[in-house]
């Protein structure tokens, strides 16, 4: 009787703690959403318009897998490695929409404000679209559970204003999705297919008239005219978390995210523009990988950002992961991070109305340790103009060429003439509890000539360094 006694008294506890706990986690999500509750989250999926006050943290993977049960995107990995759950998302630019792929595991519900979300539900026609055809006809899926993300990625690759439809770009569109039964070459395969039944089609317009994409594409640039660009009560820097991206953020903390307050960054478009001025090329904090990568200005002083890239994450994260993400995470392999130290990029930080620079070689003091203050945001990364004959090179060493974070990464910004060197900068990631700008090493090579010698003078210095 005693022992019963012991464990119902037990267990009544238990119990009770666990009432607790619930309400407790009620009553901070009832208050995450007041927070929001003033405006809700508008946006368009697929063909209808969608207002929701579900909390702006939650996963757009969990919102629609979850709470509208369109289970056709898949969750895999929820780390963004595997594409199982890769969705379209399109915002107006200028007169027109452009849908690029991301993985909806690490977006944030309340980025959608605006936008046009676009599942492998939304896609579907009474017939088959070349893209299904193609891979029904190639035999390119066995289990079919990557399948669903291959097709929205593929098809928002033909929705391109006139893509050459090749190999090599079918390629780069799978290049974030794991297909463990099926293997690529079927997929490749398709690439061929594609070519023959699209040919010139491409782009939103001319699949519509083709009928290889639903009509319903066509309205959606009035729609989204329609809906307020901005969204109310998206937070303030004060709140538990900010995010840009949340490539690497949803994936260390992803639980925890759906129930806090938080800053959503990307709601402020005008912290993403590229242009030149006085010398410098500004960048927005808030650019992808991808936008800068593909932009004129980066592309003339950098002509290999491309190969370059394409070593770095998948285009679904590239699409979503943001210069300014990179930097504040502070990760000693982060890759973008290392080629601005080379640049020796300047950071603008902005307080409110207040601001000031920082020079990224001195912007990291410790592991994770940086010289900003909570309050601060990460706005701008000045890179100043170089001359024509300066040469920037870019290393990664990592276990798989691709899809791989960095062992070791490098970057180097030279310039010589006749052989000697006159300017040089010098990083390293993956070495130190930092990314690191070897400044010393940097400082041995100035006015120096080129040859086996003097590099090899260099390794003691470096190792000292590091």
């Amino acid at each position: 009787i005693i022992l019963l006694f012991h464990c119902m008294f037990w267990h009544f506890i238990e119990l009770f703690n666990f009432n607790c706990m619930k309400i407790t986690v009620i009553i901070k999500n009832c208050f995450v959403k007041a927070c929001f509750m003033a405006s809700n989250i508008h946006f368009i999926l697929n063909d209808k318009e969608i207002s929701t006050s579900e909390s702006p943290g939650m996963l757009v993977l969990d919102y629609l897998r979850r709470i509208l049960r369109l289970t056709g995107t898949k969750e895999g990995c929820k780390e963004g490695d595997c594409g199982a759950c890769t969705v379209l998302i399109s915002e107006l630019e200028g007169d027109k929409v452009v849908y690029k792929p991301v993985t909806s595991c690490l977006m944030p519900l309340g980025e959608l404000h605006g936008k046009h979300l676009v599942t492998i539900e939304g896609l579907n026609m009474k017939h088959l679209s070349p893209v299904q055809q193609a891979i029904v006809d190639e035999g390119a899926t066995q289990c079919g559970f990557c399948t669903p993300g291959i097709v929205v990625s593929l098809t928002g690759y033909l929705m391109k204003e006139k893509p050459e439809i090749h190999e090599e770009g079918v390629k780069k569109t799978l290049s974030g999705h794991l297909c463990r039964c099926t293997g690529y070459r079927s997929l490749k395969q398709s690439a061929f297919f594609l070519k023959d039944t699209v040919r010139d089609h491409t782009g939103i317009d001319a699949l519509v008239a083709n009928r290889m994409l639903p009509d319903y594409f066509l309205e959606i640039p009035d729609r989204l005219r329609t809906i307020q660009s901005a969204i109310m009560g998206a937070g303030d820097t004060s709140t538990d978390y900010c995010i840009a991206g949340g490539t690497d953020l949803y994936v260390q903390k992803g639980e925890l995210l759906p129930e806090s307050k938080m800053y959503l960054l990307n709601l402020h478009p005008d912290m993403k523009a590229i242009s030149k001025k006085n010398g410098y090329i500004h960048v927005g904090a808030l650019t992808t990988f991808e936008e800068f990568a593909n932009h004129s200005d980066i592309m003339n002083m950098i002509p290999d950002i491309q190969a370059y890239m394409s070593r770095i994450a998948t285009l679904q994260i590239r699409n979503r992961a943001t210069l300014g993400g990179n930097i504040i995470n502070a990760s000693p392999i982060g890759d973008m991070t290392i080629l601005l130290l080379a640049l020796e990029a300047v950071l603008v930080l902005k307080n409110d109305v207040k601001s000031r620079t920082v020079p990224i070689t001195s912007f990291f003091k410790g592991y994770k340790q940086l010289d900003k203050i909570p309050s601060e945001i990460l706005t701008d990364i000045v890179i100043p103009e170089f001359p024509a004959h300066t040469k920037i090179h870019f290393e990664k060493v990592s276990k798989r060429k691709y899809l791989d974070i960095a062992s070791v990464n490098s970057a180097l910004k030279i310039r010589c003439e006749d052989g000697i060197i006159h300017e040089v900068g010098l990083s390293m990631g993956g070495v130190a509890p930092v990314p690191l700008f070897l400044r010393a090493t940097s400082h041995y090579f100035i006015g120096k000539r080129i040859c086996k010698e003097v590099v090899e003078g260099s390794f003691p210095i470096i190792q000292q360094e590091i």
